[in-house]
């Protein structure tokens, strides 16, 4: 972190990751101080929070630390854009603020997303690679959008254009789940979701996520999460 440049840093290159380290730990306070002369910088820090259980596919495929570097100043990119809006919004404060911040942030990690989804190599597997790639790019969109749909591997490889075999190789290959297991994991995400607002019965929810049995459901959700709906969500609406 330097306060202008080919300034020297007050911290080397072991001390500055070792901040990182401590601020991916959550043991770091809000306000770091660096020194106290001149000349002075302010750094403007964010975050998203995210749950990791009971399933993120997204969260679970990406680097711990990932660093993205802004284009040259006047350049027409969309990332500095979002971040000269999101600054800006930042020195006046005014009614609305925290929303628009909020959508800028949520803004900002998209087009960090993309940009780091366009520099993976061609034989990278994870779950942005199974995004980008067309077949199972599709397949993806299609349980995402409609998770209650009675899928089936048939199904599914029919409308993907490809055999059984050849999809739930590739899928299983780019994704690390068969097709069927990662419905029934991010139809776990959903449900968790869900009870955490507290306001929907668990036979409901399971409804709405494709199982018509409310003993199924709870079975299927015990046995990925490890606690039943009905402790799930006490739990999620006892923190809030």
């Amino acid at each position: 972190m330097l306060s202008e440049p080919d300034q020297p840093p007050e911290f080397d290159a072991e001390a500055t990751m070792a901040y990182f380290r401590e601020m991916a730990a959550g043991r770091l306070p809000f306000v770091s101080k660096e020194g106290g002369g001149e000349p002075r910088s302010v750094f403007a820090c964010g975050f998203l929070g995210c749950d990791m259980q009971p399933f993120n596919p997204l969260l679970s495929t990406l680097p711990h630390l990932l660093r993205v570097r802004r284009s040259a100043a006047g350049s027409d990119d969309l990332l500095s854009h979002l971040i000269d809006l999101t600054l800006l919004e930042a020195r006046r404060p005014r009614v609305g603020g925290e929303t628009i911040r909020l959508r800028l942030s949520e803004l900002v990690f998209v087009e960090v997303m993309r940009r780091y989804l366009e520099t993976l190599p061609a034989h990278a597997t994870g779950w942005l690679s199974g995004l980008r790639d067309a077949s199972i790019g599709n397949v993806l969109i299609m349980l995402h959008e409609q998770p209650a749909y009675p899928w089936t591997l048939n199904e599914l490889a029919s409308r993907a254009g490809m055999s059984r075999a050849a999809l739930a190789a590739r899928f299983t290959h780019l994704i690390g789940h068969a097709p069927m297991q990662y419905l029934t994991l991010w139809r776990m995400e959903m449900a968790a979701r869900l009870l955490a607002d507290g306001k929907t019965k668990v036979a409901a929810v399971g409804r709405e996520i494709g199982y018509e049995s409310e003993a199924a459901f709870s079975r299927a959700f015990k046995k990925l999460v490890g606690v039943s709906p009905a402790t799930w969500r006490d739990s999620a609406v006892g923190t809030d």
